[in-house]
């Protein structure tokens, strides 16, 4: 086969041909789409295109601005100012949850946070809140929370660039449980006096949005768990294994999407 009509892959992206079948490179822009405009490609994903990718002029790729849908596109140039491409056509396709699932992490050691909000973007969760509580082991201090967001952000973008999501979670840092936010069906990991997760499905099918608090590598304190009731959480059990605390968000947002569909 000869190079213009192949296809070639780098990591999970994909080079469009005219003859192959396989989807084309999806990247991320936050402005307004519109068929038959030039949206602008910023420097950083022009470098990427350009050097990691290997397009050229004419190369098909796929855009979202997380506003639902999809549209394709054709780069139309690519150099170290930046790059444009020519919308082609919308296709609206909807590939979130039924459920809106919102996750409260509470900080822990760095990596293990930016595994939950990458895991669980993938898994399709809607929104991310990362709390402070009495154990948590993960400080942020003032002057380095609009970097440390703009991290977190940056995790989420790729995880859902690379997931095919077609909206984008966001995130925001509390500095106590007592400002979350809380959806109506609200559930605390917790195993003490809780809830079975066999005996919460059809809450969690009826429900449009449900918020889930998962506690620090320390576990939740008793004045956190009072917190958190007061907000309205139920404690939750899901089975006889105790998980770490990056596992059991993403954990549950597959369970969740395993019986929402």
């Amino acid at each position: 086969m000869g190079q213009e009509q192949g296809m070639r892959m780098v990591a999970d992206c994909f080079i469009f041909r005219p003859n192959s079948t396989m989807p084309d490179c999806r990247i991320f822009l936050n402005q307004p789409l519109e068929i038959g405009y030039s949206a602008t490609i910023p420097v950083d994903q022009a470098h990427y295109l350009r050097h990691v990718m290997r397009l050229v002029q004419g190369d098909l790729i796929t855009l979202f601005n997380g506003q639902g849908g999809e549209y394709k596109a054709t780069v139309e140039q690519l150099s170290k100012q930046g790059g444009s491409c020519h919308v082609e056509s919308f296709i609206d396709v909807d590939r979130e949850m039924p459920i809106r699932v919102h996750i409260i992490q509470c900080a822990n050691k760095s990596d293990k946070i930016e595994a939950v909000l990458q895991k669980c973007t993938e898994l399709g969760v809607a929104s991310f809140q990362i709390a402070n509580s009495e154990r948590s082991q993960f400080k942020l201090i003032e002057k380095k929370l609009e970097s440390r967001l703009l991290r977190w952000q940056k995790i989420i973008l790729e995880a859902a660039e690379q997931s095919e999501r077609t909206s984008i979670p966001s995130v925001s840092w509390h500095p106590s449980l007592q400002n979350i936010e809380v959806s109506n069906t609200a559930y605390v990991l917790h195993p003490e006096s809780a809830t079975q997760w066999e005996n919460i499905k059809n809450n969690i099918l009826a429900a449009h949005d449900i918020t889930l608090a998962v506690g620090p590598e320390g576990g939740w304190s008793h004045r956190d768990l009072d917190t958190l009731k007061k907000s309205g959480f139920i404690n939750l059990t899901f089975g006889p294994r105790i998980m770490r605390t990056e596992t059991a968000a993403p954990a549950l947002a597959a369970a969740i999407q395993a019986i929402s569909g």
